[in-house]
Parts: C-alpha cells; sequence; structure tokens
C-alpha cells in the first residue's frame, strides 16, 4: 500500500458520481488528470465549509469535478460561478455539471473569465484558479478586483510538476507563467499567502481586510 492509498483510505469517500465522473474524464479526455481527483476534491469542500462563502469564482472548469466538490460545501443560496474558456469542453461538462446533485448551486459560462467574470457585477468570497498557466498573473489581478477584503484565492498547480525548480523547462510557456506568478505573489504586500504540497501545489492566497 503507498502512503497516497493510506490517505484516500483514510478520509471522507469521493462518492459515487464523483469517482464516475472523475473515471470517465481520465477516458473520455485529453490530460484527464488535471481533474482535482478525490484527495483535493475532499479539500476544496472542507475549504468552503471553513470559509463559509456566499458566491466563488472558478476560472477553468474542466470537466466539473472541482466545481461539484466546492458546491457540496456551501450553505443555502450559495452559488459557484464557473468558467470555461474551451467551448469544446461544454458538450462533456455541461451534462456532467446538470446531473450532479449540486447543479442548481453550479452556472457554468463559455467564455473568458479574465474579461466576462467582472461583467457579472459580483463581489465574491472566494476564488479557484485553475485554468491556463500562461495568464495567471493577468487572472489574479482579474480576480483581486471582484474579491472581497477578507476573501480568499485558491490557485491550483504552482509547483508544476516540479517544473519550477527543473530549468530544462525554462522555455516552457506554462512553467515560465507559474513560476512569474509565483514570485509575484510572494512579493504581493495585499495578500497572505501559503503553498501546500499537495498534488501539483496549491497556492492558498487571503486578500487582506
Amino acid at each position: 500500500m503507498t502512503l497516497d492509498d493510506y490517505i484516500l483510505q483514510h478520509i471522507d469517500p469521493e462518492g459515487d458520481y464523483l469517482y464516475r465522473l472523475y473515471r470517465a474524464t481520465n477516458i473520455r479526455l485529453l490530460h484527464g488528470r488535471m481533474a482535482s481527483g478525490h484527495l483535493q476534491g475532499r479539500l476544496l469542500k472542507m475549504l468552503v465549509h471553513m470559509i463559509r462563502p456566499e458566491n466563488i469564482l472558478e476560472v477553468g472548469t474542466f470537466s466539473g469535478y472541482s466545481a461539484i466538490c466546492m458546491a457540496e460545501g456551501l450553505g443555502d443560496g450559495g452559488k459557484v460561478y464557473t468558467y470555461e474558456i474551451n467551448d469544446e469542453q461544454e458538450d462533456f461538462t455541461r451534462p456532467w455539471i446538470e446531473g450532479s446533485p449540486v447543479a442548481g448551486k453550479i452556472e457554468f459560462i463559455i467564455g473568458d473569465a479574465i474579461t466576462e467574470a467582472p461583467k457579472l457585477g459580483i463581489l465574491f468570497d472566494m476564488a479557484f484558479i485553475d485554468g491556463d498557466k500562461r495568464t495567471y498573473r493577468e487572472t489574479y489581478e482579474m480576480v483581486m478586483g471582484i474579491l472581497k477584503p477578507g476573501g480568499f484565492i485558491l490557485a491550483d498547480n504552482t509547483l508544476w510538476d516540479g517544473h519550477v525548480v527543473d530549468h530544462a523547462y525554462d522555455r516552457d510557456g506554462q512553467t515560465r507563467g507559474i513560476d512569474s506568478f509565483n514570485a509575484y505573489i510572494a512579493k504581493d504586500p495585499r495578500v497572505e499567502r501559503v503553498i501546500l504540497p499537495l498534488r501539483d501545489g496549491l497556492t492558498l492566497i487571503r486578500k487582506k481586510e
């Protein structure tokens, strides 16, 4: 038994719907491992319980796994607004979101969150950034503009499979995007931050009040 197996056996179960979604994601979609999966999904739900947001912004829906997990942690009236820029993703993702037990708490939108999310006119309590790594800084600045003081940003993939410390990947645009984002966040006086070495790296960021 690996340590990962041990962890999964001692946390809340994934649930049948999410299990089937994760399996379908890996069978039918390229780069299926981008979906959050059991451990990160349970963490996202727990963080939503802890932060108790009313409105969550997600940038990068992919197969809908993380949006469903966050919606599971929302109270009555809470909403996840999730943006996916790749319109070819819609045929797979929309049925899974709309067929989920928390469909009423998720607004799935095809479009560029950087330009479209501010048009909602909503101040968010929490955001999950998991879109194009090359535009993480631009996404972050957009989110900061529509995030309440004291609100939280979760940024996924911030260790990028270890590539951020491997100079062989210096010319890769996504690695450069993540590295630039990490350096920018580390010096931003508007926030507090910590990187968790979970899966591919998850940065928790709190906007100061």
